[in-house]
C-alpha cells in the first residue's frame, strides 16, 4: 500500500507542474495586470507605470516569471498582487472557510446518495424507486446558481413570515462573531445550512444513480445469490456483503467530481455572499492578478489531488483485496 501511495504522489507531480505552466501562459496573455492603472484619469506617469512593472515583475521574461513564481511557492512566497496583500495569508484565510463548506457538502452529499442509491435498488422498479428517481433527476437538472437562489429567497420569506431572522442568508458568519464556544459553533452551523443544501442537493442525485446501477450490479453476483441460499437476513445480505463492493466504484466517481464541486463552491459562495475561495478567485480574475489566480488553482490541484489519495486508501478499506494485494 505503501508503494501505491509513492506512486500516485510521483504521477502527482508532473500533472500538477504541467497544470501550473499552461495555467500561466493562459493568464499572461489573458490580460495586462496594469490595465486599470493604465485607464485611469488622468493618466499616472511613466514611472508609475514603470515601478508597477517591477513590482509585478512584467519587466522580465515569461519563462523568468514562472521561475521565480514556482520557487517562491516553497519559501511562502505567492508572488505580488496587485492589490498589495500577502496571497499566501489571504489564500489560507479563505481556504478555511472554503473547507468548511466543501466538506461538510461532499459528506452530507455522499450519505444522502448511498441511502437513496441502496433503497432504490432494493427496491427496484417500485413506486419508492420511481419517486427517488424523479427527484434524483430534479435536482440533477436544476442549475446550481438557480436552486442557490431559490433557497435564499425561501429563507428570506420565512424570515419575514416568522417577524424573526431564522435562516441565515448572507455571509460565512456574523459579525462580530458571537462570544463562547457553543455561541460561535452554533452561528457558523446556521450559516453553513443553506449553503450545504445548494451544493450537497446538486451533487446528490448523479452519486445516487451510480450506487444504485453499482448495488443492482453486485445484487445480481453468485456470492450473494449464496449468501440468500444460506439463509442470511436481507438487510446483512445489502449492508454488509453488497454494499461494500458497490461503493468502489462510487468512491471513484467522488473523486473526480471534486474539481466540480469546487467550482460549484464558488457559485455557492457568490450567492450567499461568503468570503471564501469563490470570492478570492472572482475578485482576482476581474482584476487580473495572475499570482492571485496561480495561488488558488494550486491550492486547488493540491486539494483534489489529497482528496484523490484518500479515495485510494478507502478502496483498502471497503475491498480486502486490495488490501492483501
Amino acid at each position: 500500500m505503501r508503494r501505491v501511495i509513492l506512486r500516485r504522489l510521483i504521477y502527482s507531480v508532473p500533472v500538477a507542474l504541467i497544470a501550473s505552466i499552461a495555467t500561466f501562459a493562459l493568464m499572461s496573455f489573458a490580460g495586462s495586470p496594469l490595465s486599470q492603472l493604465e485607464s485611469r484619469e488622468p493618466p499616472p506617469s511613466a514611472a508609475t507605470i514603470a515601478a508597477a512593472k517591477k513590482y509585478l515583475r512584467l519587466n522580465q521574461p515569461l519563462a523568468d516569471q514562472y521561475w521565480h513564481w514556482l520557487t517562491g511557492i516553497f519559501t511562502g512566497n505567492w508572488g505580488p498582487s496587485v492589490e498589495h496583500f500577502d496571497i499566501g495569508e489571504m489564500l489560507w484565510q479563505r481556504l478555511l472557510v472554503t473547507m468548511r463548506l466543501v466538506i461538510v457538502a461532499v459528506l452530507v452529499a455522499m450519505i444522502i446518495a448511498v441511502v437513496v442509491g441502496v433503497i432504490s435498488a432494493s427496491r427496484r422498479y417500485s413506486a419508492l424507486d420511481h419517486g427517488l428517481s424523479f427527484v434524483g433527476f430534479l435536482m440533477l437538472s436544476m442549475p446550481l446558481f438557480w436552486f442557490a437562489i431559490l433557497l435564499q429567497q425561501g429563507a428570506i420569506r420565512v424570515n419575514q413570515a416568522l417577524g424573526s431572522r431564522v435562516l441565515y442568508t448572507q455571509g460565512e458568519q456574523s459579525i462580530p462573531l458571537p462570544s463562547g464556544f457553543l455561541g460561535a459553533t452554533g452561528d457558523i452551523v446556521a450559516h453553513l445550512l443553506l449553503p450545504t443544501l445548494a451544493l450537497s442537493l446538486t451533487t446528490y442525485a448523479a452519486w445516487s444513480r451510480y450506487v444504485r446501477s453499482s448495488t443492482l450490479e453486485v445484487l445480481g453476483a453468485d456470492y450473494i445469490r449464496l449468501a440468500r441460499a444460506k439463509g442470511l437476513p436481507r438487510r446483512k445480505i445489502l449492508v454488509r456483503h453488497a454494499l461494500r463492493t458497490a461503493l468502489i466504484p462510487f468512491i471513484t466517481v467522488v473523486g473526480l467530481d471534486l474539481g466540480t464541486i469546487f467550482s460549484g463552491a464558488v457559485v455557492t459562495e457568490t450567492v450567499f455572499q461568503w468570503r471564501g475561495m469563490g470570492d478570492f478567485l472572482v475578485t482576482a480574475i476581474q482584476d487580473y492578478d495572475l499570482y492571485a489566480v496561480m495561488a488558488w488553482l494550486m491550492a486547488v490541484a493540491g486539494i483534489i489531488i489529497a482528496f484523490n489519495l484518500i479515495a485510494d486508501l478507502l478502496y483498502a478499506v471497503v475491498d480486502p483485496r486490495i488490501r492483501i494485494g
